[in-house]
């Protein structure tokens, strides 16, 4: 009875303004320097506006901790952008994304590196240290 209940509270809710419901169920969740993209505008606040590097992990739902762990041994240098490309399908048209998973590194809004396919932990690490050292390379050129 009580199941009912609640089935058709839900049910009167979604039907009545889904659209606003969904809205203002989807915010960005974060944990450090890890958020998941919820939208195009959560897209250019978090990543193109961003101050910091941002890698940008274009995924299908079976992204693997390792990715984190390294984000997280980097902490303030880099960002980690989590867009699931079933939820996100116009970033992914407009990142040029046919397979994953697609890291795009982004630095000052615009791309810089791309790494297609399943990595290792190593090499997962240096091309994140790769991309955030041509950060610290320039600045010491521009000193």
């Amino acid at each position: 009875m009580i199941a009912n209940k609640v089935t058709n509270l839900f049910r009167t809710a979604l039907t009545s303004t889904s659209s606003n419901i969904a809205r203002s169920f989807s915010v960005t969740t974060a944990r450090g320097d890890i958020v998941k993209i919820q939208s195009t505008d959560d897209f250019k606040d978090k990543v193109i506006n961003s101050k910091v590097p941002v890698v940008v992990d274009f995924f299908a739902t079976l992204l693997t901790p390792r990715l984190e762990s390294i984000i997280s041994e980097n902490k303030g240098k880099v960002l980690l952008a989590k867009v699931d490309i079933d939820e996100q399908t116009d970033l992914a048209l407009d990142y040029e994304v046919s397979s994953v998973p697609v890291l795009v590194a982004i630095k000052d809004g615009k791309v810089h590196q791309r790494l297609v396919g399943l990595q290792d932990t190593d090499k997962l690490r240096k091309w994140i240290e790769d991309f955030t050292a041509d950060d610290k390379k320039k600045k010491e050129v521009d000193v």
